[in-house]
């Protein structure tokens, strides 16, 4: 096992600076997922780390050892890729002994080695097969035993679940977890999946344009996000946003006028470091929107557009009056649903939106003072 230090990582190519001054530490035994959209950088800087591209400036270091220019085969990691890259004409067994067979490993030792990777993963019946007799989850398990039996400092996965179906996705999700517990190495996950990195990450880093916009644990990212891209970025359906001016404040009330020109209003203590008439970003999630039928309650008018059901809750989609927002609200599947088409009012919550700032940062939420409080609430 071994801590991954990052310190200043830039990665440039021909003049274009796709990773700009990364500084991150990864703790001995953390499972830690980079996740991010599409050219965030996150599978740059795995590679960075495995050694397969070079840095253009700054520090790393594996095991408290400047590692810049050390060969990726002496790094003490092994990486797991999105192809489970086996070779057709070995077997399991050979598969995943075949680095310990090329660098000499004793017979005796490589058995034990395989058997014991074997044996963790649950494939110990499959060790004779060939790849083409396997399912993708069984492949891709073999591919992380391939890994385990090199007893590397840090396993490296680079959006291993990609080629695996939902219900595999899932299965497998559950297994590398309990892989971690039982070997506690230093792991780092790449996804663009946030149900992965939320089920998985010990700690969570949030890439965007080559740069960290956060680092947290879930909880603290869902709850506390530092900014407008990952409050959007976490959650499914993603949070509402509501472009929106603060009207004023009242006592424990601020008033929020949205851009449609309904009102709404939210715990001061959200809105402390906003000043009147500033524009604001209003920023709710789904499931702390709640439906109830007109004149019963203080909310906004909406339409309902789209109801689905999924088992275990419902999601409605309504368009708000005045504005061309689309709004999800979740809620529980034993609530009987709008119709569609049928007139509705949003309401909204006290103490659980967030407001941004026009750059897309957070207004200091109440919480962020007291992090044993999950939520500031009111009396």
């Amino acid at each position: 096992m071994a801590s991954v230090t990052l310190r200043g990582i830039q990665k440039q190519y021909d003049g274009n600076s796709v990773i700009k001054g990364i500084d991150l530490d990864i703790l001995d035994g953390e499972f830690v997922v980079f996740v991010g959209p599409s050219g965030c950088g996150k599978s740059t800087l795995l590679r960075i780390i495995a050694g397969l591209e070079d840095i253009s400036a700054g520090t790393l270091e594996i095991g408290g050892r400047i590692s810049n220019e050390v060969e990726p085969a002496k790094r003490g990691i092994a990486m797991v890729f999105q192809s489970y890259a086996l070779y057709p004409h070995m077997s399991v067994f050979e598969n995943m002994g075949f680095a310990l067979k090329l660098a000499k490993v004793p017979k005796s030792e490589i058995e034990e080695r395989v058997r014991r990777a074997a044996a963790i993963l649950q494939i110990e019946h499959l060790l004779d097969r060939k790849p083409k007799a396997l399912s993708g989850g069984q492949r891709q398990r073999v591919a992380i035993g391939r890994a385990i039996v090199r007893k590397p400092e840090v396993f490296l996965f680079d959006e291993p679940l990609s080629n695996l179906d939902a219900a595999l996705r899932g299965q497998t999700r559950v297994e590398l977890a309990r892989l971690h517990r039982e070997l506690k190495s230093t792991m780092i996950y790449v996804t663009h999946d946030q149900v992965e990195a939320m089920t998985l990450g010990q700690k969570i880093v949030v890439l965007n344009g080559g740069r960290i916009e956060q680092v947290g644990t879930p909880s603290d990212l869902y709850e506390r996000p530092a900014n407008k891209f990952v409050a959007g970025f976490l959650g499914s359906p993603r949070m509402n946003f509501f472009e929106a001016t603060l009207a004023g404040k009242a006592g424990r009330s601020a008033s929020i006028a949205l851009a449609g020109g309904a009102r709404v209003q939210v715990a001061a203590d959200v809105a402390r470091a906003a000043g009147a008439g500033e524009r604001v970003t209003l920023g709710v999630r789904p499931e702390h929107l709640q439906l109830v039928r007109p004149g019963q309650g203080d909310g906004i008018g909406a339409t309902v557009a789209l109801v689905e059901y999924l088992g275990d809750v419902t999601l409605v989609y309504a368009q708000v009056e005045g504005s061309e927002e689309m709004v999800a609200v979740k809620s529980d599947a034993d609530t009987a649903p709008p119709s569609l088409g049928s007139r509705v009012e949003l309401v909204f919550p006290a103490t659980r939106a967030f407001l941004f700032d026009e750059g897309g940062d957070v207004f200091a939420p109440a919480w962020t003072e007291n992090a044993a409080e999950p939520l500031a609430r009111m009396p």
